[in-house]
């Protein structure tokens, strides 16, 4: 059993189930059973993209220091069971999200669509997959506003900008800190194809998250006090990231890496208080 958690990527699962939660909040709410009905079927699709994602990538994550330990590279799972594991999740994910409503049945559908089929095959193919595996990672909060308001405003789109321009330097950190096992196991990540392009990227998102993490409060989301501590907290990391820009070693992109994941949970408590 802890063989078939570990393909699901329960940490992403939490995370994706968390802010799916929040964008229900944030857009007004709604009843329980829908709360928790949705936040179940993202879950479920969450843990097939994981699941499925492993069953691509079996043969390099054997050549990965970091991954080589997983199911299905060590061989505890065998790649049918895990395939049959992953379709199981997303059918009864999605199946669940049918009842919530059609528009998070949609975009949950076209989220495990684009990771499974155009994210995880192309990362041999182009570094520019980062920005794909960014769009299908900041869905989550749009599935739980659609579920509370049965349509997508402009909240919805702030919320996926925040979490899509986050993801950027965070996953350029941590392919930075493992290039070389990523170069190893033959994915064409941007560290391992062009490095001053990883640093200005890096650069580039910190700058504009800064704005896109202001926002809610410009337009009235949130109150003036989630502004000031978006703009404070935005600041502080956007210096932590031009430092590891700058100097791209491993451990200031550590440090970066380190600081997006205490980033977004605070940035989103920080909306959830003052909304």
């Amino acid at each position: 059993m802890r063989d078939y958690l570990a393909l699901t990527k329960p940490r992403i699962c939490v995370m994706v189930m968390i802010t799916a939660a929040i964008g229900f909040v944030l857009a007004g709410g709604g009843s329980r059973f829908t709360l928790w009905a949705m936040t179940a079927g993202v879950g479920l699709a969450s843990a097939a993209c994981g699941c499925l994602n492993q069953v691509i990538e079996q043969e390099p994550d054997g050549l990965m220091r970091r991954t080589q330990k997983r199911p299905l590279p060590a061989g505890r799972v065998s790649s049918t069971d895990a395939l049959g594991f992953g379709i199981t999740l997303a059918v009864a994910g999605l199946g669940i999200l049918s009842f919530v409503g059609e528009l998070p049945f949609v975009i949950t559908a076209f989220t495990v669509a684009l990771y499974v089929m155009a994210y995880t095959p192309l990362k041999k193919v182009t570094p520019h997959t980062t920005w794909i595996g960014a769009v299908a990672g900041a869905t989550s909060p749009m599935i739980g506003w659609a579920a509370a308001r049965g349509h997508l405003d402009l909240g919805a789109w702030i919320l996926f900008a925040i979490q899509f321009l986050w993801q950027i330097p965070h996953f350029l950190a941590m392919f930075w800190i493992h290039r070389e096992d990523y170069a190893r196991a033959g994915f064409k990540v941007m560290p391992v194809v062009d490095p001053r392009a990883t640093a200005a990227q890096i650069a580039l998102h910190s700058f504009t998250l800064l704005p896109a993490a202001v926002l809610p409060s410009l337009v009235g989301m949130t109150g003036v006090g989630y502004g000031v501590g978006a703009l404070v907290l935005s600041t502080a990391y956007l210096g932590i990231g031009l430092r590891a820009s700058w100097t791209m070693t491993t451990t200031d992109t550590r440090r970066l890496f380190l600081a997006s994941l205490a980033y977004l949970p605070i940035l989103f408590g920080l909306m959830l208080w003052a909304s």
